[in-house]
């Protein structure tokens, strides 16, 4: 649970983010708008890393071509559920005060940097804002061991499904009359690649691994945590411990739904 400082920093992301978004579409919103019906939302990229060598990977703050670096990470997937149905749908002018592209904007520029805020206060970083989502890592090198990158890495997404949304939610609600964002994480560990990849000059520096494959394919619940078999295998046993894991296939991928007993 977030405590009441980062409540405090988290809120403040999604209040300053709204307002930016706002004036943003103050000042592009009608040629935003005029784009939507040919633009498809899942290729569009609310940031994009620089052409450099330069790289938001924890532990990697420059990565080179010619010394890629492998080492274990867990990555987190957050994809917010039904954002496509969001943008191609109108919702009413009686239930809400803004739609469609609007309204995802506005959803999207609210909910990923308040995750990556939250994130943070666990060491993981957000790498790539993936439209609807975000790929966050956690370098398990930067943990006492596995099992304190594992702890990290759980505390972080059920705080971003509790705390983070509950926050964004009340927002959204509280400004445009918004029905509530629903959210799917997926979670997965492996040793992975640290990289460049792209053309001469276009370069950007990535994770490459099973972990980020595995976590992007698992993350299609509907606010909950599903985490892939080495990572549910990984986890640290505790007697008398309060989590449950039930079987679950998604997309192909086998994991487990994280609960509580």
């Amino acid at each position: 649970m977030l405590n009441a400082n980062e409540k405090a920093e988290v809120q403040k992301v999604v209040s300053d983010s709204l307002d930016r978004a706002e004036r943003v579409w103050g000042d592009h919103g009608a040629m935003l708008d005029s784009i939507t019906g040919t633009a498809s939302f899942e290729g569009y990229a609310m940031d994009s890393m620089n052409e450099s060598t330069q790289s938001m990977i924890p532990g990697h703050r420059f990565v080179s071509l010619e010394k890629p670096k492998a080492e274990y990470f867990i990555a987190l997937m957050l994809d917010i559920r039904d954002s496509s149905k969001h943008l191609a749908q109108a919702i009413s002018s009686k239930i809400a005060r803004v739609s469609q592209f609007q309204r995802v904007y506005y959803e999207t520029s609210a909910l990923l940097p308040a995750v990556a805020k939250t994130i943070g206060f666990k060491n993981g970083k957000v790498t790539e804002y993936l439209g609807d989502g975000a790929l966050a890592l956690f370098r398990v090198a930067d943990y006492e061991d596995y099992r304190e990158a594992v702890y990290a890495a759980h505390n972080a997404a059920k705080n971003c499904i509790n705390d983070t949304l509950s926050m964004v939610n009340n927002q959204l609600k509280d400004r445009y009359s918004l029905p509530p964002l629903v959210v799917g994480v997926g979670m997965a560990m492996s040793p992975a690649l640290v990289t460049l990849i792209g053309l001469s000059g276009e370069r950007q520096a990535r994770v490459l691994g099973e972990c980020v494959y595995r976590a992007a394919k698992l993350s299609g619940g509907e606010n909950e945590i599903i985490v892939d078999k080495k990572m549910r295998y990984r986890w640290p046993k505790k007697k008398g411990g309060t989590v449950r894991f039930d079987e679950i296939t998604m997309k192909g991928v086998d994991g487990f739904k994280v609960g509580s007993k």
